[in-house]
């Protein structure tokens, strides 16, 4: 999902009067971190935007995981989030592969934290911005395991503490660890299903779980904005039949311990076969080698980021930022000017949204684009995540 903010005026215009998740969402996201992994399947994206060498993407940074993925590919990378946390949190990846090796850098971001975090963090440190080095220098304990919350960094961060919630809920309230544990042995497909559906479903998905979910004090530490909720509870059976047939989309895709989104929360940790590319040896290799000076990193909105940029970009991903704004269709368009005004002639745009269309986009931004949807609903059913209630691709076309 995107933490990437509204354009400067949206400061006053995006309010939901008298609505406490309105309130608790701009608390939330504005002091904190919120991802601390990617939300989005790259996956998914390199099979959409084919992209090479010769392309520049602008990527709203999230955890940065994506924007790494991206450069593995040659791309140059603009990762661009008004959340500095976010944009703290690319900069020591970046700074731990320039300085790293494999190993101690996968003990920080593949484990999710080692003792020795803090004589890894001095060698990174020089590496790192000012802003990005006065929140690391507290905020490194978030990689010591005696002092991150349940032992992680992956229980860090507002969505990590909602999954470090979700753990609890498993193991104390729905008492359905040995049931989850035994999806994660499931040597079939079939049989982790049949165990899903016999076991878990019924005692994890109930309604008390969705309605303490879907309340006002945990959305928001999740980055759903009040328009994005509304999207979700327009579906058939509302946010507790959205959430079921996700659950259930995820579980009949392919193993969970295979699915990294998913197990990362799980456990608390990746594992060596089933973690993002830039987690694997030979691809951090790959980024360690120069491919990781492709990535430049830039705190500001994405309207004010590509109005302050004088190149093109070959490819947009905007994750679920139109979502953001549904409520503003002008920022929409006052950002899609900029998009259309730095785009390549054969610039590609994706992005996903909890909507089941595009539909809510002003008429005047879907007029200068060209969707390839039986292409880009094939994706989405092979989307690892399995979250969002719809995937685009889109072409910009002259007028």
């Amino acid at each position: 999902m995107s933490t990437v903010a509204l354009p400067s005026t949206a400061t006053t215009r995006w309010r939901d009067r008298g609505a406490l998740r309105s309130r608790l969402f701009r608390l939330v996201y504005e002091r904190s971190l919120i991802y601390n992994q990617c939300w989005e399947d790259p996956a998914v994206d390199r099979r959409a935007l084919e992209l090479t060498p010769s392309d520049r993407v602008l990527v709203i940074t999230s955890a940065g995981c994506n924007a790494l993925d991206y450069a593995l590919l040659g791309a140059r990378v603009v990762a661009v989030d008004a959340n500095p946390r976010q944009n703290h949190l690319l900069e020591l990846k970046l700074a731990g592969i320039r300085t790293l090796a494999f190993d101690e850098f996968f003990s920080l971001f593949g484990e999710g934290g080692t003792n020795g975090a803090l004589v890894l963090y001095a060698r990174m440190r020089p590496r790192l911005s000012i802003a990005a080095r006065r929140y690391w220098d507290t905020e490194i304990r978030l990689f010591l395991p005696d002092q991150a919350p349940g032992g992680s960094f992956y229980y860090s961060g507002t969505s990590g503490r909602v999954a470090l919630g979700l753990r609890f809920y498993i193991d104390r309230v729905a008492r359905v660890r040995d049931a989850v544990n035994a999806l994660l042995a499931a040597p079939t497909l079939e049989a982790q299903i049949a165990l899903y559906r016999e076991r878990v479903r019924p005692a994890l998905v109930s309604r008390m779980f969705l309605r303490l979910l879907g309340s006002p004090g945990v959305l928001p530490l999740l980055g759903v904005p009040a328009a994005q909720r509304k999207m979700l509870t327009a579906h058939g059976g509302g946010f507790g039949g959205f959430v079921r047939a996700r659950l259930d989309t995820v579980l009949s895709l392919g193993l969970l311990r295979e699915n990294y989104f998913w197990s990362v929360y799980l456990d608390g940790r990746y594992a060596r076969n089933s973690c993002p590319e830039y987690l694997k040896r030979q691809e951090f290799k790959k980024l360690q080698e120069g491919l990781v000076d492709n990535v430049s990193v830039e705190t500001s909105t994405v309207t004010e980021c590509l109005a302050s940029d004088a190149g093109a970009f070959s490819a947009f991903v905007l994750l679920d930022h139109m979502d953001w704004l549904a409520r503003t269709p002008d920022l929409v368009e006052e950002e899609w000017a900029e998009i259309l005004g730095h785009a390549t002639t054969d610039a590609r745009v994706i992005f996903r949204s909890a909507a089941p269309d595009a539909s809510f986009l002003p008429r005047s931004v879907t007029d200068r684009l060209s969707f390839d949807r039986e292409r880009a609903q094939a994706l989405h059913r092979a989307d690892r995540v399995g979250t969002y209630g719809s995937f685009h691709i889109a072409r910009l076309h002259a007028r």
